[in-house]
């Protein structure tokens, strides 16, 4: 059996001397070869298989119109690429007696074995043309000169790309993914999308005025009301504006109803007139008090309040100072029933003399936002006009039929991107351009080449592929910020052996809420689809209308985010006949409830819910692309809401048994922190965990502060 790549099926037909197993890339095309009526399982169509007729031997063959192969024998799902996967990482698990799918240790080593015994393919592999349905339209023509995939970043590497054998080292050593999974999700055909490419001279401008705009937002805080930011308030603040923004930009919003974000309103009125934090201590607590008071006087005479107002704060913030220099022996639980009393006393009259303030400066925000969009919409559009392309395209028929979802396409070309540096510092690669430097590990800058490489079709030989990690490392940057630990929380991912779990269990091959970084599958919907949809995105989640399917949710904890998600669900099985399934992951927030968890509990598509205890379970963590080894995992800090939301096909499909879902807690059981700490030495352990203690505490006062602060 030849198990080798080779040119087009193309010319298969023209009855040269070809056959698989043999290359005649130079050779020019001819008509299409005689296609057989697909009798293939749905999972070889999908994977890009089909049945062919070979004029010249008089027999029928297989090609892969993704990866140019030919078989003469019916493809095994699973079977991987020597090239691209020498040591056999991402194929799939072998199959025991009965179709048991062994997914065991000895499993993986036997594989790996077998990998290693399979000899190098003499050819190089060309960049798949990817011919999926509905792709047509934005597909671009692929040069015909025979090249390895990425062979400018194997140099990159210090790899020639003649050496298949050095090309191993774009293999990652710790795989935290499957990109071998294939997609049970299906959509209806879409159009490629308008939205402009990326370009390392857009995405530098853009990164510019994001940190100008931080920077803005600090300041009218601490001008206007005397407090620093709510931590990670501006970045729950993008995320909630994205829900309503109709704007041209893919990060800042534009175009938003109403101008005052919800989000960012609540956040500062929560710290106003003083951030309230947990106290342990009883000093901590008289303290907390002393300040919140002087704090609260302050403000009630600094702003235009009503008389009543100034009488109330006055007379409360006076009696207070008294009982503080009265009573000496109060304890940590005195001080803070004073602390509840006076909030409920002042808190009405604080708020209102501060509404007209904090609303100005969300809607300052916002307007310099709008601002901005415009330099870096005219900024784009003049990077094409010089390469004279146009921004205007006509939207291309789309067939009304069905199909496996598939990357989002773009429908304008992309021009010319500029050189990107890259070099390795200890397993870290670091892509610059013009000296600004993001930093990916090694590990995922393997996954982000697998990814570009199965999803992308306008780049057969990879020149555009440093240009596009440089803009979505940068993007990721900007929209998280800069500093330690922050966005962590809102860019976790599940466990690997929950991944694992739901697939096995429930059949779930998709995610609703990842990255190209912190996905499990390589079909996941995300943030960006300019950036992202080059290494396998579906677009944004409330973009993506599936038509059957099992899902993974796991948003980021933002609460409008959340209800709009529940709203998008809901309507996706109310629409569908077909079996549909979502199993979303929420924090069990209930001091307040959040409106997602009570219409999640409440809906009729509801058909179980667990509930996972704080600290007894982990998230992988949204630095997972730049973290520590003994980083990648930490303890969530809340409980966790499990719930299945499922139409009647899905529920029949993928029932959540007490035999799955016992499964399903098990596999949280595997802890990530425990393999990594085992594998370093007692030293490295001991300063690795107290690194980890405090990645914990940051996170805990991250997700405290998007609610309101209960000081108790």
């Amino acid at each position: 059996m030849a198990n080798e790549n080779h040119g087009s099926p193309a010319e298969e037909a023209s009855l040269m001397s070809h056959s698989p197993g043999t290359s005649n890339q130079n050779q020019p095309s001819s008509p299409k070869p005689m296609r057989l009526v697909q009798d293939l399982p749905d999972e070889l169509v999908q994977a890009g298989w089909e049945k062919c007729w070979s004029k010249r031997e008089n027999r029928p063959y297989y090609f892969n119109r993704f990866t140019n192969q030919s078989l003469w024998e019916m493809p095994v799902l699973g079977q991987h690429d020597v090239i691209s996967d020498p040591l056999g990482l991402n194929a799939a698990p072998m199959p025991l007696e009965g179709g048991v799918i062994d997914t065991s240790v000895e499993s993986k080593q036997r594989k790996r074995r077998f990998s290693e015994e399979v000899p190098a393919s003499g050819n190089s592999v060309k960049k798949p043309k990817a011919d999926v349905p509905g792709n047509a339209a934005a597909a671009q023509p692929v040069p015909s000169s025979p090249s390895v995939p990425g062979s400018s970043v194997l140099k990159a590497w210090c790899v020639s790309p003649e050496d298949k054998q050095q090309a191993a080292l774009l293999r990652p050593t710790e795989v935290y993914w499957d990109l071998d999974i294939q997609t049970n999700a299906v959509i209806k055909q879409r159009a490629p999308s308008e939205v402009l490419s990326p370009h390392p001279e857009v995405e530098l401008l853009r990164s510019q005025l994001i940190l100008k705009l931080r920077q803005h937002y600090r300041e009218l805080c601490q001008q206007r009301e005397g407090i620093d930011p709510p931590r990670e308030s501006f970045n729950r603040w993008m995320l909630e504006r994205k829900v309503v923004d109709k704007g041209t930009d893919p990060l800042l919003p534009s175009d938003c109803e109403p101008v005052v974000s919800p989000s960012m309103f609540r956040e500062i009125m929560n710290d106003i007139p003083i951030r309230l934090s947990r106290i342990k201590f009883r000093e901590e607590a008289k303290r907390l008090l002393f300040k919140y008071a002087e704090a609260a006087k302050r403000l009630i005479e600094s702003r235009s309040a009503s008389p009543d107002s100034r009488k109330v704060v006055k007379w409360n913030v006076e009696d207070t100072f008294s009982w503080l220099r009265r009573d000496h022996s109060a304890s940590k639980e005195d001080y803070m029933d004073r602390l509840e009393h006076l909030r409920k006393q002042c808190g009405p009259h604080v708020s209102a003399a501060a509404k007209d303030s904090v609303e100005g400066i969300c809607s300052k925000i916002y307007y310099i936002s709008l601002e901005y969009v415009k330099r870096i919409r005219e900024k784009h559009l003049a990077i094409l006009k010089e390469n004279n392309i146009s921004a205007e395209v006509e939207a291309p028929e789309v067939q009304d039929r069905l199909v496996y979802c598939y990357p989002v396409r773009l429908a304008i070309p992309s021009p010319p991107l500029p050189g990107v540096e890259m070099h390795m510092e200890n397993n870290v690669a670091c892509v610059r351009y013009k000296g600004e430097m993001v930093k990916v590990s090694r590990n995922y800058f393997s996954k982000l080449w697998l990814l570009y490489r199965y999803s992308c079709i306008d780049d057969s030989g990879f020149e555009k592929f440093l240009p596009r990690v440089w803009c979505l490392l940068r993007r990721y940057q900007m929209m998280f910020g800069v500093g330690l630990y922050e966005g962590t929380g809102l860019q976790g991912a599940l466990p690997v052996h929950v991944f694992e779990a739901l697939h096995k269990l429930f059949g779930v091959s998709f995610e609703c809420f990842a990255s190209p970084l912190n996905c499990y599958f390589k079909q996941y919907c995300s943030a960006f689809l300019d950036t992202d949809g080059y290494f396998g995105s579906r677009g944004p989640c409330l973009d993506f209308f599936p038509i059957s399917g099992s899902f993974e949710a796991n948003p980021p904890f933002c609460e409008e985010l959340m209800d709009a998600m529940v709203s998008h669900f809901e309507k996706l099985l109310e629409s569908s006949s077909e079996p549909l399934s979502f199993i979303v992951f929420i924090p069990e927030w209930r001091d307040p409830p959040t409106p997602a968890l009570t219409r999640m509990e409440q809906s009729k598509f509801k058909r179980h819910q667990l509930v996972l205890p704080a600290f007894d379970h982990e998230y992988r963590s949204g630095s997972q692309h730049v973290c520590k080894k003994e980083e990648m995992y930490y303890k969530a800090v809340h409980n966790t809401a499990v719930l299945f939301l499922q139409n009647s096909a899905g529920f029949a499909k993928w029932e959540p048994t007490p035999e799955r879902l016992q499964e399903l807690v098990a596999a949280y059981k595997h802890s990530g922190r425990t393999l990594s700490s085992s594998s370093s030495s007692s030293s490295s352990s001991s300063s690795s965990s107290s690194s980890t203690a405090d990645k914990e505490r940051e996170l805990s006062r991250e997700q405290s502060s998007s609610r309101e602060t209960n000081p108790n």
